[in-house]
């Protein structure tokens, strides 16, 4: 970047034009102009600006063919947005594009030079882990970087989530990774980064669920010392520490909300500030979030903020249980059951009886419940081939189990019957109430209602 970064101004106004032109010159700023869009194109494909900084609503070309033309060039190039017709919608639209800020008119001048401060330091971090990437594959002798490891799966729905994140990857957009516990979703996280620009920085991951809100706040976005009671040395934060890399938020719709707003500042404003601290440090970091909730109903509760969500929700990928994955199980087994053999020193297979439960099973838990239960099956095998008995109980539970106990009596009572059924049902959608109400055709209060009266009925 120059010593002088140059900043290219467009707008269709010739009175902003200069304005800007005389204000940025006064802070040191190399500074060109153009009048209106095609202007704009022009002087984007003749020159290499530093930053740019541009009109949304113009006759011809917007401020967002602006952008798409920058991005084309330059990826690097961070494009600072200006409307005086500001809506929820349109700023989505600019960020999901790759704006580095979208600046509602009027603005106070201090509020645009510090803006073009931190587009200065976000460029130039990027610039730096661009050549410092060259350097690393030039020290290798020029040979290309390995390539990511792919996720296990062949199901039509598992390759079409892989063909996205093969699409998503090479950009810098926020990933929003959805789906039940265990389906997988750091793994996919893990890959995205893999196959990504930013694959020679660090991945960073946090379940924002498994800590306190105060240690939750230090470990994100660090701390100075004295900040607060044992505070005692100055903690980088994870996000300052993820720098060129990704950072994996685990679980962001636990996040407490007071965290939520200082999240929000990070993807808006590319910067952080520690606790205790007042200097903003610049951040340039991919997120990639992952959820077990639904968070546009969270929305709705008012548990989650909603410009947040949709700063979050830029590509969405839903990975699916295990259970709509039954032609992948045969491949997880395959595979969990070669790690293992390295860990217990001796290759086990699977028996007939108990491939014939592990395929029944409806694995409320996905991927990381077959995982463990194989782990369970090789401790408990002396020998190289697993039986059913092996097996966590629960797995080869439901086989030896009827719908009414043989125990009941031989004129078992409506109650009874009712209560066996729902409790066949609930544990074949495996444990999810939502679903077990669907299929019995009760709302899920009703069902909840009817799950308490059963004394002594364990449901998950």
């Amino acid at each position: 970047m120059n010593p002088q970064p140059s900043v290219l101004v467009i707008d269709d106004e010739s009175g902003i034009l200069d304005t800007l032109r005389i204000l940025l010159k006064k802070e040191g700023y190399e500074v060109a102009t153009a009048q209106g869009g095609k202007a704009g194109l022009d002087a984007i494909r003749g020159g290499s600006p530093d930053i740019v900084l541009t009109d949304v609503r113009m006759p011809q070309f917007t401020g967002l063919d602006i952008l798409q033309a920058v991005k084309e060039q330059d990826v690097m190039t961070p494009v600072i947005l200006m409307t005086a017709q500001a809506s929820l919608q349109s700023a989505i639209q600019a960020v999901n594009a790759g704006a580095f800020y979208y600046l509602q008119k009027p603005f106070a001048n201090d509020e645009l030079l510090a803006i073009l401060r931190r587009a200065c330091e976000f460029r130039q971090i990027r610039v730096e882990n661009k050549q410092l990437k060259q350097e690393i594959r030039k020290g290798s002798g020029g040979s290309p970087l390995a390539g990511p490891t792919r996720p296990i799966g062949k199901s039509r729905r598992f390759l079409d989530i892989l063909k996205l994140a093969d699409v998503v990857a090479p950009t810098d957009s926020t990933v929003l990774l959805e789906g039940e516990s265990g389906t997988g979703k750091e793994v996919l996280a893990h890959y995205i980064h893999d196959a990504s620009l930013r694959n020679n920085g660090p991945f960073m991951s946090i379940n924002c669920g498994a800590l306190p809100e105060t240690l939750l706040e230090s470990e994100l976005f660090g701390h100075v010392k004295g900040s607060f009671t044992g505070a005692v040395r100055d903690k980088q934060g994870l996000f300052a520490a993820a720098r060129g890399g990704t950072f994996f938020l685990d679980e962001v719709g636990e996040m407490p909300p007071s965290l939520q707003v200082k999240l929000l500042r990070v993807l808006q404003q590319r910067e952080v500030i520690p606790v205790g601290a007042t200097e903003v440090l610049p951040v340039d970091v991919r997120i990639i979030a992952a959820t077990n909730r639904n968070l546009e109903e969270e929305v709705q509760r008012g548990n989650f903020r909603s410009d947040l969500f949709y700063r979050l929700n830029v590509i969405a990928i839903e990975l699916p249980p295990l259970r709509e994955r039954r032609d992948d199980l045969i491949l997880l087994i395959d595979r969990f059951l070669q790690d293992l053999a390295g860990e217990h020193g001796e290759p086990k297979a699977l028996a007939a009886e108990a491939m014939d439960a592990v395929m029944v099973y409806k694995w409320p838990g996905n991927v990381r419940e077959l995982q463990n239960a194989l782990e369970h099956a090789c401790v408990m095998c002396r020998g190289s081939l697993i039986d059913a008995s092996h097996l966590p109980e629960r797995i080869t539970r439901r086989k030896r189990d009827p719908l009414v106990a043989e125990k009941a009596e031989p004129n078992p009572t409506l109650d009874l019957v009712e209560r066996a059924y729902i409790m066949f049902v609930l544990q074949a959608e495996g444990g999810n109430k939502t679903r077990a109400a669907e299929a019995l055709g009760i709302d899920p209060s009703t069902l909840y209602r009817k799950l308490s009266r059963y004394e002594g009925t364990e449901v998950k």
